[in-house]
């Protein structure tokens, strides 16, 4: 009884989490003292509310990078000496339920949806009397709520769904729903936000907020994704061919005259050039020690380096574990790729003046934007790019009919934008999910990329023998290894209450 207390006097605290503002652009006002209990009586008390919901996309970044970025072929990180949460990802170690990774991760996006279903439930005529308001709020929670939900079948199946605010004690009782139930809200709640988002918003505070192509860019992956071959029964993937679906909203975001390709690779991630015409959505941070900015960069330069160079804070990766870019990703580069020059450091000297063979992601590190410390970093992290969006059509473009010229303009766009001067001809899906690899190294999309395709498990099995030089890899990667285990700490809640993702322990 004293066990089953405390989980809950757990689950009531995340269920009544106050909101804080995502940064300043999203109008910041932290409610430190207020529950949402007689809180939501006007149109700012929502905006603040929704601010609380856009707040839990800061470790969007971090997920997709430890989770996506390390599970991939685009780094390896076995580790040396100790042993980290994320070198167990890289190994696809089966004891992963107990690490704070895993968990984190989980709480997070139940805190991000909680917050969204509080908004929605509390939204009313009485507090917001403009209907048009009233739907551009119900569009952008449940845009969000789709985004937490579309993680958490990416990253763990069939998870618990929760679509109003719940007690404590109605969360004892809601078991795992399985992988299409889940899609369906979020296909449900994506379409009602292309339908109501707005295409432009009024005001300075609302930068970063979601518009409809936003929500049909999302829309658009979750198809992608819906559609790649079935290799595992709770996976994200159905292998329902929704090909056709992808390829129309991703015409609309091209046919919209509203995004294009900016001139020059690195000016993407240009801290003086955030928002610019290639983002569609992005997580939006701010520095200057108000709380909101990002932590994510330091995730991924060495603690070495940082010695080195002048970064007058703690942080970085440990020299026990570095994240090195891996041989098989720099190999695949052409020489006149400008984007692995941008993106990567290959080699440095430490502080001592010994040289460091060491490769890291540096496409988001810029030692004249430092802020005041390792959690101040100012820049956003893209969400989804405008060269995703030709790239995802090219995939959906082939999946329907195969090779085309069509496909290869796009490719070719994409691959004269990095420098490369030699055209491709007949692009094949192979070469279409290797312009993605190297278009967005860095960018948390790369195992999502292999599981949709279907090229995971035969794409590490090999990579695995080409970069694995610890020998530290699970021998055997096999299609348990698709999603993630169910925190343990989750399955100690309720006995039964959830059962455990096969193939862990």
């Amino acid at each position: 009884m004293i066990n089953m207390k405390r989980h809950i006097n757990y689950y009531l605290l995340i269920l009544v989490w106050v909101f804080t503002a995502c940064e300043d652009k999203l109008e910041q006002a932290p409610l430190s003292s207020l529950g949402s209990n007689g809180f939501y009586n006007n149109p700012s008390d929502f905006q603040k509310g929704l601010n609380g919901v856009y707040n839990q996309l800061r470790q969007y970044p971090i997920n997709h990078f430890e989770l996506s970025e390390v599970r991939s072929d685009n780094l390896y990180s076995p580790g040396i000496g100790g042993v980290r949460d994320y070198n167990l990802i890289n190994n696809f170690n089966r004891n992963l339920s107990t690490t704070s990774l895993i968990s984190s991760t989980w709480n997070g996006y139940y805190n991000g949806i909680m917050r969204a279903n509080t908004v929605l439930d509390k939204l009313n005529v009485g507090a917001i009397p403009d209907e048009n308001e009233r739907l551009q709020i119900e569009a952008q929670a449940k845009f969000l709520r789709a985004m937490f939900y579309f993680d958490l079948v990416r990253f763990f199946g069939g998870v618990p769904l929760f679509d109003r605010a719940v007690t404590p004690l109605e969360a004892l009782e809601i078991p795992r729903s399985s992988v299409e139930e889940v899609y369906t809200l979020i296909i449900g709640d994506l379409q009602f936000a292309i339908s109501h988002l707005p295409p432009t918003y009024s005001t300075q505070n609302d930068v970063g907020k979601a518009n409809p192509y936003a929500a049909k860019a999302i829309l658009a992956r979750v198809y992608l994704t819906r559609s790649g071959p079935q290799l595992h029964p709770q996976g994200p993937t159905l292998g329902s061919g929704e090909w056709q679906e992808a390829l129309d909203l991703l015409n609309d975001i091209i046919g919209s005259g509203q995004y294009f390709l900016i001139d020059k690779y690195s000016s993407v991630f240009s801290y003086e050039n955030e928002d610019n015409a290639e983002i569609i959505f992005d997580v939006q941070f701010a520095s200057g020690g108000l709380g909101v900015g990002g932590e994510y960069v330091q995730y991924h330069y060495p603690e070495v380096y940082a010695r080195a160079y002048g970064i007058p804070f703690a942080g970085g990766t440990f020299p026990d574990a570095p994240k090195t870019v891996s041989t098989d990703l720099m190999n695949s580069f052409e020489a006149e790729d400008q984007r692995d020059d941008f993106s990567v450091q290959v080699g440095f000297l430490d502080q001592n003046g010994n040289p460091s063979d060491d490769r890291f992601i540096k496409k988001y590190l810029d030692l004249n934007h430092l802020g005041i410390d390792r959690f101040d970093f100012e820049l956003n992290f893209p969400v989804v790019r405008y060269s995703d969006i030709l790239l995802m059509k090219a995939e959906a473009l082939y999946q329907i009919n195969g090779a085309s010229p069509e496909i290869d303009l796009i490719v070719n766009e994409i691959r004269s934008r990095a420098g490369i001067t030699e055209p491709i001809n007949s692009a094949d899906y192979q070469i279409i999910m290797e312009e993605r690899r190297k278009e967005f190294i860095g960018e948390g999309l790369r195992w999502h990329d292999l599981v949709r395709s279907g090229m995971a498990l035969e794409t590490m099995a090999e990579w695995k023998i080409k970069d694995d030089q610890a020998n530290k890899i699970s021998a055997d990667i096999a299609a348990n290894d698709l999603i993630y285990p169910i925190p343990q700490n989750q399955l100690d809640i309720k006995q039964g209450l959830y059962d455990q993702n096969q193939g862990y322990e």
